[in-house]
């Protein structure tokens, strides 16, 4: 996929809104430093949730406790983590599914990582929270929704009959008791089973992430890719859908050790407005195909990689390596179809959450039941700019802002840095020279930038600037100029987190007044 903002960077950046991650070279003029990409690291207490319930399935081998997309979020306002999952429901446990199937369930916790099964009254004495048989689904909690009844929203993703899939639309205010289907699409019948959606706020649109199957000739099935459509209104969006194509898998990403001739397809692509980014997590189907895995009695290779957009709708893949993988060994409760969840991650201090699911599989049982895990990134730890033994800058493309601090996010604990603040012609501005700047030599995800002789760089406001960042022993994670010395970035916070009571990270006066 071509990236016109990649292949033609404006001449001025607007950098007033969230921490500008370095993920790929839209803000570089030039730079002798060296790009790393990085991956989450596995929560050793995985799985945090597991279907241990018998309208789970309990111990069966089709038990599931995992997002399909659906989602996990931080609700400022009770300062809970919540999360809603798909299970499967065996027969009798609900009225509306007298032989069994998947249902939807809510799960919540006070740090993220120790989840309750809250027994709710939607079906008394279990924590399902709606009945409809389902596929995929996605939960999303509406900071800027004017109607506290639509705080939270849903699209499940259902069987519809003469045609193969639904979707309907559903409201709640407290993301237990949900309204009946608001609307619900029909006669789509190239609609897919695993679709999700998003909200942009750079766009102020809902986007509809559709499962699209694309057929290369009358002898392969269909390719897994996907179609985009966006509205402003999410319900009204649903009586209007179009097809566009969208994205898909390609020849970088990574196939199947042991499946080397299936072409990789894209099973499903969650997205979330992350600081000044949109972050888009990609599930990409490895092999094999559903007969194969039926019949070998084993799971589909799933495993998530990364991409970014600036743009919400063209997207940049750096780094084709998995950034939630698979477990092959056996026994391992993510042996395989691993994929993504809605809100795709969550700030925690200095990390970042990323849950995702997965399923188990063992040598004596082969496929086994899914449950979900959760793995933890440094913040802004998507990528950083390094500077080894020999000094090394980065100077950034012409910037505008507004505020009056600079802050970094950096890894200088063995090492140093500073930065000297230039003219878009590249003269540096006096007194904001590398010599005249407190060398930092710390590990921090914020870390305020200072000048002797200067207390901040707010006579720099509203003119076009460089930054140039001089490294040795160091690595660049994001900087940002923020209104306050908290070093709020004005950014968003994908699916929030501790301390964070909306969708952007604003200085204390400004919190809780949010619009999407």
């Amino acid at each position: 996929m071509a990236v016109p903002y990649l292949l033609d960077p404006p001449p001025l950046i607007p950098i007033d809104t969230g921490r500008q991650l370095l993920i790929d070279d839209f803000l570089i003029a030039e730079t002798t430093l060296d790009r790393s990409f990085h991956q989450p690291v596995p929560y050793e207490g995985n799985p945090v949730l597991k279907p241990d319930q018998t309208w789970e399935g309990a111990s069966a081998s089709t038990a599931l406790a995992m997002p399909f997309s659906d989602g996990v979020w931080y609700d400022g306002r009770d300062q809970h983590f919540k999360m809603w999952y798909l299970a499967t429901a065996p027969a009798g446990v609900t009225s509306d599914q007298p032989d069994g199937g998947s249902v939807t369930c809510y799960a919540t916790s006070n740090d993220g990582l120790h989840w309750t099964k809250p027994r709710l009254d939607i079906v008394p004495g279990t924590n399902i929270v709606h009945a409809l048989p389902r596929e995929a689904g996605f939960v999303w909690l509406d900071e800027g929704a004017t109607d506290p009844a639509k705080r939270f929203a849903m699209l499940l993703t259902h069987p519809a009959g003469d045609i193969p899939w639904a979707m309907s639309l559903h409201y709640s205010a407290d993301g237990i008791h949900w309204s009946e289907p608001i609307t619900t699409t029909g006669g789509l019948t190239w609609l897919g089973d695993r679709n999700s959606g998003f909200y942009n706020p750079f766009r102020n649109a809902w986007v509809y992430s559709i499962r699209n199957s694309v057929r290369k000739d009358t002898v392969l099935a269909g390719i897994r890719a996907r179609l985009y459509f966006e509205h402003p209104d999410l319900a009204a969006g649903m009586t209007e859908w179009q097809r566009h194509p969208w994205v898909g898998a390609d020849r970088l990403d990574p196939h199947h050790p042991k499946f080397g001739d299936f072409e990789p397809q894209l099973y499903n692509l969650d997205a979330v407005a992350y600081e000044n980014v949109m972050l888009g997590l990609f599930s990409v189907l490895e092999g094999p195909e559903n007969p194969d895995s039926a019949r070998l009695n084993i799971h589909k290779r799933n495993e998530v990689l990364v991409g970014f957009s600036r743009d919400g709708y063209h997207w940049d893949r750096p780094c084709r390596k998995a950034f939630i993988g698979v477990d092959e060994t056996d026994g391992a409760w993510n042996w395989g179809n691993v994929q993504s969840v809605g809100g795709c991650c969550l700030i925690v201090g200095d990390r970042l959450y990323f849950y995702y699911s997965g399923r188990t599989w063992s040598n004596e049982d082969g496929r086994g039941p899914g449950g979900t895990g959760l793995a933890f990134l440094r913040r802004d730890g998507f990528a950083s700019m390094n500077a080894g033994e020999h000094p090394g800058t980065l100077t950034t493309r012409p910037v505008v802002f507004s505020g009056r601090h600079l802050f970094v996010n950096m890894d200088a604990a063995n090492g140093t840095m500073r930065v000297a603040v230039l003219n878009e012609a590249g003269e540096v501005i006096a007194p904001f020279t590398s010599d005249n700047c407190r060398p930092i030599t710390t590990d921090s995800t914020v870390h305020r930038v200072r000048w002797k002789s200067v207390s901040d760089v707010s006579d720099l406001a509203e003119q076009s600037v460089r930054f140039r960042f001089e490294l040795q022993h160091a690595s660049l994670f994001a900087f940002w100029v923020s209104p306050d010395k908290t070093g709020c970035s004005r950014g968003f916070v994908a699916a929030g987190g501790s301390g964070f009571t909306g969708n952007q990270d604003l200085p204390e006066a400004a919190k809780g007044k949010f619009s999407s």
